[in-house]
Parts: C-alpha cells; structure tokens; sequence
C-alpha cells in the first residue's frame, strides 16, 4: 500500500501559534482531519498577512487550491497550542508548494502532529483562469525559507 510521505528539503522561515479550538475535535477526542486542513488554512492565512496580501489578492493574483496531501504523525487535542510552520518551494510560472509542519509541546516534549502540502496556483477570480505568479509574490515565496537542505 502507498502512503503518502512528506519530505522537508528547506528549513521553515515562519511559524505561526494556533490554539486547538473545541470546534477542531471529533468524536475520537483528538482533532479531526477536517480540522487539520483549516489549521493549514490559517497558517497559510497568516503568512499572508504579514505582507499585507490575502487569497483574493497576493501582490495582484487570486490563490486556488489545486490539491493537498497530509501525512499524519500524532494526535491533537483541546488545549494543545500548535506550532504551525510553512515554507514554499517547486516555484514555477503559475503554481507554487506550501510544506506545513504542525508540531505541539506536552509534558515538555516536543511532538509531531502532521506535515503537508498544498499546491497553490495563482488564479484571477473575475477571468476564472489561472494567470503567472507575480514577481513580487515570488519574492516573498522565495524567502518563506532559511536554507536548502539538499546542498548538505
């Protein structure tokens, strides 16, 4: 059977603090899969932010999900504090990657909770088409991360 397998090749230039909300359980007890994807969102979300930019607008393109992957490493619960960190690599003219690592401390141990991947395409929502990234956004992709862990 294939599982989906989630490699870091860059070190991660920004981390964001996201509560566990009540919202985000199931009925397992532990938050749902649903509610890691948003989690992701809101990450995602404020890494924008920090520029300014928004999904509707980043530095005059629109963002669409094109598809996701995440691979489940441990269980979160109400109370947890997640460590959410975000890089972008595989830049190209009009799609780019975002790699997630969620992570939580409990008992003062640090522990992993899920690592993804989102393909971003840049997308003019008037037109209905996906349109090239732009310059200044590619800027900002290209600095979401400290350092290429392939080169050691």
């Amino acid at each position: 059977m294939n599982r989906t397998r989630i490699q870091f090749l860059k070190t991660f230039g920004f981390s964001a603090q996201i509560p566990v909300r009540i919202s985000d359980i199931n009925y397992g007890g532990h938050v749902g899969n649903d509610s890691i994807l948003s989690i992701l969102h809101e990450c995602r979300l404020q890494w924008l932010k920090q520029f300014n930019y928004t999904e509707m607008n980043a530095a005059g393109a629109g963002l669409i999900m094109a598809d996701s992957a995440i691979q489940y490493r441990g269980e979160a619960f109400y109370g947890d504090v997640l460590q959410a960190s975000l890089y972008a690599d595989e830049i190209e003219t009009f799609a780019f990657n975002f790699y997630y690592k969620l992570t939580t401390v409990r008992k003062e141990k640090s522990m992993d909770i899920a690592f993804a991947r989102t393909c971003m395409v840049c997308f003019d929502y008037d037109q209905r088409c996906k349109i090239p990234i732009p310059p200044a956004l590619i800027e900002k992709l290209m600095g979401s991360s400290d350092l290429d862990l392939t080169s050691r």
